[in-house]
């Protein structure tokens, strides 16, 4: 989302910044704050114990502009109707879920079911690797015996179907444990590379699928 205006004196401000490689000019520069007064000129406050020659007015500033545009992480007021994560990220126009970036306050379809999203999910299992799906990977997966929940891949039983013809060298009888091969670890490395917890995946994946449905 678009970050607001502050005025013309934070713009004045950002524009006044030292180019790129030139930090050091600034940190060695006489006591002063070296950025504009709004005016044309340099502001000149004093700098109060910073590492940076800027004053306090325009620290403050700074970090008012920086939170309109990275928005400041938090926990929601109410929990996401989208997804059910607590956590959002609060921007001055308002709040997004963390998880899925659905915005605080929209209003889902209350007449529809809630968005379904199937997904085929990897369990390790000692030295075992369980591909299975479902779309209520919650009420699924408690009820099986795991040690690890390792990545979550969108698709239904028809990806199932392809993963188990895919390991099937490696298939435990006609279920739907697999004897954990490289080839499967390589798999499931590529399904959970760059996702720190595979259950905000799935609730971004509910949210973008909420936000699709309107």
């Amino acid at each position: 989302m678009p970050p607001p205006r502050l005025g013309p004196l934070l713009d004045a401000t950002l524009h006044s910044l030292p180019p790129a490689g030139k930090i050091d000019d600034v940190v060695e520069s006489p006591p002063g704050c070296v950025l504009s007064d709004g005016g044309g000129g340099l502001c000149g406050r004093p700098v109060e114990d910073a590492p940076f020659a800027l004053c306090a007015v325009h620290v403050a500033l700074v970090a008012e502009w920086s939170d309109t545009t990275s928005g400041i992480t938090d926990l929601l007021p109410s929990a996401c109707r989208a997804c059910g994560s607590r956590l959002g990220v609060r921007y001055p126009s308002g709040w997004v879920c963390a998880a899925c970036e659905w915005p605080v306050g929209a209003v889902l379809d209350d007449g529809l079911p809630p968005p379904r999203v199937d997904v085929v999910y990897y369990l390790r299992f000692r030295d075992r690797i369980k591909i299975g799906t479902t779309a209520s990977p919650r009420r699924r997966l408690a009820r099986i015996w795991h040690d690890e929940l390792l990545a979550f891949e969108r698709g239904d039983r028809l990806v199932e179907h392809r993963r188990h013809e895919q390991f099937a060298a490696s298939r435990r009888d006609r279920s739907e444990w697999f004897t954990t091969t490289p080839d499967l670890e390589a798999h499931v490395g590529r399904l959970s590379a760059g996702v720190v917890d595979p259950w905000a995946l799935y609730a971004r994946w509910l949210g973008e699928a909420a936000a699709l449905r309107g």
